[in-house]
């Protein structure tokens, strides 16, 4: 059996008459990468908050690191480390500086504190950096300063909430691979955020929260069937070749101005074959063909209730 780092049953958590968590299930198995996805104000930072014990819930089971955080809070605090979504650098002393105040508050020797800054700055591309001060560093380093700060009580279990909000692209890929370091190293990681591409990429599951509660959980290929509206695009040229095509396909929906038919298709070879098999057979060849598969972008749209704009598809060329 698969040992959770997070069990969470029925959490509950209230402001006055707001609900912000409405009877929230969570389980997290050890060394693996969990995803929370949500729009803004669905309840994603709260729950961080309570299972980092920073606040309590109003009602549920839970443990975390095998801990209950409303009745041994030290313990939790003892296996986890937490990235918040705005830095916890101080910018006015330095990158080592601001481990050295870690590894204090770790309550290590002075001795063990310097190493532990030295490894965890080299670890993280800050060894050039580390006598200057943090404010001098890009929103990138910042944010590795941050998670370095994070390891320095060797926690089991890392919160990461929104943790490449306002990176570039470069850092961001930079900050998903020593994500996936942390957790071939044996570390659990509970990651919130609004990327979904972010999620793709990084989770082992993805639990979709709103309005409180969880709308889906699953692996990102699970939540992808979820959604209906795969399809095949083909275009034309020749006015005659899309009338033509647009009767051997007759499923098919029409665009006439364009001069485009979208296909029903999961996207599968089998799928593909038996569309160019029926055009071959009436002697047809469309000028581009594009497949379109649900990605998370649909999943988050059709699962949430923000969906105000209509979704632009991503296409693949084919």
């Amino acid at each position: 059996m698969t040992n959770l780092a997070i069990a969470a049953n029925g959490l509950r958590k209230a402001y006055g008459d707001k609900t912000v968590l409405d009877g929230v299930d969570l389980a997290v198995p050890e060394g693996t990468i969990f995803s929370l996805l949500g729009p803004n104000g669905a309840g994603k930072t709260t729950a961080v908050k309570i299972l980092s014990t920073l606040i309590t819930a109003d009602a549920g089971d839970l443990q975390v690191g095998g801990h209950n955080p409303a009745t041994n809070p030290q313990a939790v605090r003892a296996a986890i480390g937490v990235t918040g979504q705005f830095s916890a650098v101080d910018g006015l002393i330095t990158g080592e500086e601001n481990m050295l105040l870690m590894a204090d508050l770790h309550h290590l020797s002075r001795r063990e504190g310097r190493r532990v800054a030295a490894e965890l700055l080299e670890r993280f591309d800050l060894t050039d950096a580390a006598k200057k001060p943090a404010s001098t560093y890009s929103g990138g380093m910042k944010r590795r300063l941050d998670i370095a700060m994070t390891l320095v009580g060797d926690p089991r279990i890392i919160f990461l909430d929104e943790p490449t909000t306002g990176l570039d692209p470069r850092s961001r890929h930079n900050m998903w691979q020593i994500i996936r370091e942390l957790v071939t190293g044996g570390v659990t990681v509970f990651l919130t955020t609004q990327y979904l591409e972010e999620a793709d990429q990084l989770a082992d599951r993805i639990a979709v929260l709103n309005d409180g509660r969880i709308a889906a959980e699953g692996t990102a290929d699970e939540l992808k069937r979820l959604v209906p509206g795969g399809h095949v695009r083909l275009r034309f040229t020749d006015p005659a070749a899309y009338r033509a095509a647009a009767t051997a396909l007759s499923e098919a929906t029409s665009d006439d101005e364009t001069l485009a038919l979208q296909i029903p298709s999961d996207g599968s070879q089998r799928d593909l074959r038996t569309v160019l098999d029926r055009l071959d057979t009436a002697g047809i060849e469309a000028d581009e063909l594009t497949v379109h598969t649900p990605d998370l972008d649909d999943v988050f749209f059709a699962l949430t209730a923000t969906a105000a704009v209509p979704h632009q598809s991503k296409e693949n060329a084919r």
